[in-house]
């Protein structure tokens, strides 16, 4: 009867050479760093991607403030709010999600803007709609609070306690003398 030792020795021998399964076991090991990376990438993307659609909206919208248009027509901010909610449909939630700020200074040295995102991480919309007259400084912002998904594995570019992140958009400029 042969021993049990030279036995056991083959059967870890064997084992250690055998590779069947070793990429199964890999890809297990790989694959959510893997997967969890692509996702954080991916929202990353759409964050930044909807950061500038509402830089180029808020641009859009100012200008109607800064050549005098809002200000001939007496907009109020909720006509102010329509007008920029009609430019920015396709990403944004903008009826219940979109916060305007505009205010105006009689100079730039004067212009004071606070951060809207308190010490607990809570957002404070303002709610001011001066668009000022001509020759004023106004700064118009718009704020968005975007919903992020993959702040569960560790990839986290949350501002608020929400576990959303604050986009935000800004004109500054001087009115013309319309």
């Amino acid at each position: 009867m042969p021993s049990p030792k030279p036995f056991k020795r083959n059967i870890l021998r064997r084992f250690r050479r055998n590779r069947r399964g070793s990429a199964a076991v890999e890809f297990a090991l790989v694959a959510p760093i893997f997967f969890g990376l692509l996702f954080a990438i991916m929202e990353l993307a759409m964050v930044f991607f909807a950061s500038q659609v509402l830089e180029t909206v808020t641009q859009d919208s100012a200008r109607v403030i800064m050549t005098g248009q809002a200000q001939s027509a007496s907009y109020t901010q909720a006509q102010f709010k329509n007008l920029v909610c009609s430019k920015i449909n396709v990403m944004f939630d903008c009826v219940n999600g979109i916060s305007i700020d505009v205010q105006s200074y009689s100079a730039f040295a004067s212009v004071n803007v606070t951060d809207p995102i308190d010490n607990t991480k809570q957002f404070v919309p303002p709610n001011n709609y001066l668009p000022g007259g001509p020759g004023d400084v106004v700064v118009v912002r718009l704020f968005y609070k975007w919903p992020l998904f993959v702040t569960g594995m560790g990839f986290n570019v949350a501002n608020l306690s929400t576990k959303e992140r604050l986009l935000t958009a800004t004109a500054a400029f001087q009115n013309e003398p319309y």
